[in-house]
């Protein structure tokens, strides 16, 4: 492979810049730019030289080995002085370099992919984990990117290789004088990777959730107070309020971390009948968004009730507290119940979580969803006798290709220039 380079730190002014180089050339154009070089993982400071001479910078130097780098190539990292010009003035010395050229979005994860350094789940991790905005995401994408996944995955793929290998040591020594009836053996194995697969499947609704983030609706009349509410809740003026009824027109989103859960709060229009043409789609969209959403608070003014009917888990609360003498609800505009209403999300929202799986894109479901319906049939056929070993052989090689797939074992070449591309061009 080529050796590539690329800024590893985000772009811009910043107090320190990494700049990465990953390749067989790493080393030496290390050493031709700072001269002798540090023992590998030792941080050394080199004066950084253009090949004509001129000083580009004073930086740290990290050597990385083959085989002990994040891409398992040698890699070097130059630890710059985080200015503008300095990093371009780099970048453009190690273009220089025959042999050498810029790295492509993702190309340093995809090569410790190739290298065998990461799996397939443990790059989604990876790719997750940049892109993790509360402390739910972080520990969740840190679990996957810990391999965690790919291990579960790599123990149901020897029990399948060995219930193939029961099944078919029969099919080739079936006119021998062989004990034949691994029946029991087979079904035992096949049963074991059935629950395991089932039970990361029944988490998947709330590992998706977690990294995908929840919507809680707020849902009511006009002029009851959500746009206020929703600035309360997000801290800054995110919708226009106005003792106007039917201000807000379209479904308004904030995002927010609530207890360490993304969420997104959705402002919507207020629900009503209207001869108003705009406002009539205002409401419909309303409806339609509170419907599909996670969860909804229904604001009511005393003695109303919702206009929707509320779902189990639905929060129904009294607005304008700061009007009424018992101080009874939620007020956006002095904070009364706030705190209140936030515990009370965030207790609804992380009980739908419930025991998340490793699992948590649609991909990750579909192969295993298949590994179920897979395993079933292979679990009949078994079941049916030796006679027709060879068609419960043939469904286990397909389970255990499935699952290999989530790791990327097989059949995974159209998948990766999607997932890369995610990424940026330093990682």
């Amino acid at each position: 492979m080529e050796t590539i380079f690329a800024l590893a730190t985000a772009q811009g002014k910043s107090g320190v810049a990494v700049v990465r180089v990953s390749g067989s050339l790493a080393w030496f154009v290390a050493g031709k730019m700072g001269g002798s070089l540090p023992s590998p993982r030792v941080a050394a400071l080199r004066v950084l030289k253009a090949s004509d001479g001129g000083f580009l910078d004073e930086a740290l130097v990290l050597l990385f080995e083959e085989g002990r780098s994040f891409t398992g190539e040698q890699v070097v990292e130059f630890h710059l002085h985080g200015s503008v010009a300095v990093v371009r003035a780099v970048l453009s010395e190690l273009g220089k370099f025959d042999g050498i050229r810029q790295a492509e979005a993702g190309e340093f994860t995809r090569r410790a992919l190739e290298n065998g350094r990461l799996d397939l789940t443990q790059v989604e991790g990876l790719a997750d984990l940049i892109e993790s905005e509360t402390e739910a995401q972080r520990r969740q994408a840190l679990r996957v990117l810990s391999g965690d996944l790919g291990k579960r995955v790599s123990s149901w793929r020897l029990d399948l290789i060995r219930a193939a290998s029961l099944l078919e040591a029969v099919i080739d020594f079936a006119d021998e004088d062989v004990p034949v009836d691994v029946t029991d053996e087979v079904l035992e194995l096949l049963a074991s990777v059935l629950i395991g697969v089932r039970q990361e499947l029944q988490g998947f609704s709330g590992a998706e959730r977690i990294r995908s983030g929840f919507e809680v609706a707020i849902v009511g009349a006009p002029n009851v107070g959500k746009s206020t509410l929703l600035n309360a809740l997000a801290g800054r003026d995110a919708a226009i309020t106005s003792d106007i009824a039917g201000t807000t027109r379209d479904v308004i989103e904030v995002r927010m971390d609530i207890g360490g859960l993304p969420v997104t709060l959705l402002d919507t229009a207020g629900l009503r009948d209207t001869v108003d043409e705009i406002e009539a789609l205002g409401v419909g969209r309303a409806r339609a968004r509170a419907a599909t959403a996670d969860l909804r608070v229904f604001l009511v003014e005393p003695g109303q009730a919702p206009d929707m009917t509320p779902e189990k888990d639905d929060l129904v609360i009294q607005s304008k507290a700061d009007l009424r003498v018992d101080g009874l609800g939620v007020s956006g505009l002095t904070g009364v119940g706030l705190t209140q209403l936030i515990s009370d999300i965030q207790a609804r929202l992380s009980g739908r979580i419930g025991q998340t799986s490793l699992i948590t894109r649609e991909r990750h479901r579909v192969a295993l969803r298949e590994g179920v319906d897979g395993l079933e049939t292979a679990m009949q056929v078994v079941g049916r006798g030796p006679n027709e070993y060879d068609i419960a052989a043939e469904e286990v090689r397909i389970v255990i290709r499935r699952l290999s797939s989530l790791v990327g074992h097989v059949d995974v070449e159209s998948l990766l220039d999607e997932i890369f591309a995610s990424f940026c061009v330093g990682k």
